[in-house]
């Protein structure tokens, strides 16, 4: 008989693995969620075999389970499982963002035998639900275990083989408190950074509504993640808090600097800063390694101020069965040579649009780089 694997879970996360799944391995997939709308949804796509709304029948017939749930769950629902019988050589594992505060709760686990094996799968999508669930959503992404030190390494490599074969990501290892704080600088505080950003402009927006209607351009862009959901992110940020603590003195310190050298008038210091920083930014991965904030596959057209402009651009990249997300005329193009906005959910797409554009001798913008050196 094949394995079973238990999805707890079946959202975006969750409902991707479990197509993945389906797709490329020969387990059978259960589902467990409260919604049994998502369940009936997840089944008719093929997602899983069966499902339930309850734990225990997910849970206790299953060689693997997957806990696909918000950060503030899974400790919950960690907690739940070690009051179920489970099988001897079950391996239990989640795809939380934050991993030092989850394995401590994975200690009543393997207290009763239970393998525990971290996980986070470091790719996303702005959409979410089931409806939103890809078997490709992770191709090309790092997927983190981190198994605790006492873990088999059959153990490990079984997990491992299986999330690979799934999701075509990359399995890395990684101890939890390096996880934590790479995630925490990486993700966690430019969140933070975003909505205080986002926050004190809508101060300064309640004594003249310029400041919104002139937030348009790279401000948005700027501040895009600070639109997350406030419930998910108020529980990753507490369930990171000792690294995020630091992450934030450390980012209150640089803030400190610039500040001085500003008020000082230290032209060299604040030259250097901004150096530094185009230097390492221009050494970040490509867009082929897909990291844990998702990429924004746009591009800008300048286009005459006429009839019919806009639907040629759209009858051009539908012949070429290209889809786009998202149209949009820029009102404000503060840092944007291009008036029209495209948005791809697709590199491919991205990339092929571009193409046809320029074959019809459009200027077509990207945002990759500097826009004295993007136009393509």
């Amino acid at each position: 008989m094949p394995e079973k694997v238990a999805i707890l879970g079946i959202g975006l996360i969750g409902g991707s693995i479990a197509l993945g799944l389906k797709e490329r391995t020969d387990v059978h997939v259960i589902g467990f969620d409260r919604s049994q709308a998502d369940l009936r949804y997840a089944l008719a796509i093929g997602a899983v075999d069966e499902w339930t709304t309850s734990l225990r029948r997910a849970a206790e017939d299953a060689d693997i389970i997957v806990i696909a749930l918000p950060v503030g769950k899974i400790k919950q629902t960690i907690e739940e499982l070690a009051q179920l019988h489970l099988k001897p050589n079950c391996i239990v594992t989640d795809v939380g963002s934050t991993k030092s505060d989850i394995m401590e709760a994975g200690h009543c686990l393997r207290e009763k035998g239970i393998v525990f094996i971290g996980g986070h799968p470091m790719a996303g999508s702005h959409q979410s639900g089931i409806q939103a669930a890809r078997s490709l959503l992770f191709e090309n992404a790092y997927y983190v275990l981190t198994p605790d030190p006492e873990t088999s390494l059959l153990e490990v490599q079984k997990l491992s083989q299986l999330l690979h074969l799934a999701t075509k990501a990359e399995l890395v290892l990684m101890e939890p408190h390096h996880h934590d704080r790479i995630v925490g600088a990486i993700s966690h505080l430019p969140h933070i950074i975003a909505a205080g950003l986002v926050n004190v402009v809508g101060n300064y927006n309640e004594e003249n509504e310029w400041f919104h209607r002139l937030a348009a351009g790279g401000f948005r862009d700027l501040t895009r993640i600070g639109a997350s959901d406030p419930i998910m992110w108020r529980d990753i940020l507490l369930s990171n808090r000792q690294e995020l603590l630091r992450l934030m003195d450390e980012w209150v310190q640089k803030m400190q600097e610039v500040r001085d050298a500003i008020k000082k008038g230290q032209k060299q210091t604040i030259e250097d800063f901004f150096k530094r920083s185009r230097k390492l930014r221009q050494q970040l991965p490509d867009r082929k390694r897909i990291g844990i904030l998702k990429p924004r596959f746009e591009c800008f057209v300048d286009i005459p101020d006429q009839p019919g402009a806009i639907a040629r651009i759209a009858t051009l990249l539908a012949k070429e069965n290209i889809n786009i997300s998202n149209l949009e005329v820029m009102e404000n193009r503060e840092e944007i040579p291009g008036v029209l906005r495209l948005s791809f959910k697709e590199e491919k797409d991205y990339l092929a649009a571009i193409s046809v554009l320029k074959r019809d001798n459009m200027d077509v913008y990207s945002k990759d780089e500097s826009w004295e050196e993007s136009r393509v």
